[in-house]
């Protein structure tokens, strides 16, 4: 265990991409905690570039940004636990990681957009975006479940991880904000992959209770609200 550490914050939706993809492949690990607003000095040293979380560390030698550290995992414990994460097809290997450019690129920053918006249209607007990306991921998930459970068919696979890690903030968004992000009339398939994700073993062994989410959510919609009032002065 001392050569796999974990640089994070369980709250994290990055760190929890790997939290989940080294409970997946059943590896132990030491956890090195990053409290909220401040930034070690291992974390420092170990991603000079971008200085945020996660930073994985095995060996001593450290890498960075949570996709590139779940496909290292899979390739370092190719057969532990679950097996292999990314799909042994070259084009569904292509989709899953087209479909997680997306997540990263657009629906998770117009999911932070809905907590940060400063007027009721801005946060109208924010809200369309992420239900117009929950029906391409509808599309899909069809596409990639084949009729199964998981975009990885049977088992999760690597969309499932890094899409899964937001499921939390999602449901915790819809309930502070009284707003319907992924609903079972919309996206029934969506709806009910995500509602199998949280009870996968795997996933549940890390996943943040959703009243941790929820009030952590709360603090950071406070601190958005005073930024944006400060930038009003």
């Amino acid at each position: 265990m001392a050569d796999v550490k974990l640089i994070g914050s369980p709250l994290s939706p990055y760190v929890l991409r790997v939290m989940i993809a080294l409970s997946l492949k059943k590896v132990e690990y030491e956890f090195l905690q990053e409290k909220f607003g401040e930034k070690s000095e291992l974390l420092l040293k170990s991603n000079p570039v971008y200085k945020k979380i996660p930073v994985f560390i095995h060996h001593d030698r450290p890498i960075c940004e949570s996709a590139v550290i779940v496909e290292y995992i899979d390739e370092v414990w190719p057969e532990s636990g679950c097996g292999a994460i990314l799909p042994a097809d070259a084009y569904h290997r292509a989709l899953h990681r087209f479909w997680t450019f997306y997540v990263d690129d657009k629906l998770f920053p117009s999911l932070v957009a809905i907590g940060r918006a400063a007027t009721a249209e801005g946060k109208a607007e924010a809200v369309e975006r992420v239900r117009a990306g929950h029906l391409l991921l509808e599309e899909a998930f069809v596409e990639l479940s084949e009729g199964k459970a998981f975009f990885g068919g049977d088992r999760l696979a690597y969309l499932d991880v890094m899409f899964g890690c937001f499921v939390n903030w999602i449901k915790e968004v819809e309930e502070f904000l009284s707003v319907e992000l992924l609903d079972e009339a919309t996206t029934p398939a969506l709806h009910g992959w995500a509602e199998r994700f949280r009870e996968h073993e795997a996933v549940k062994e890390v996943m943040p209770d959703r009243g941790t989410v929820l009030e952590f959510f709360k603090f950071l919609h406070a601190m958005w609200a005073k930024e944006a009032a400060d930038a009003k002065n």
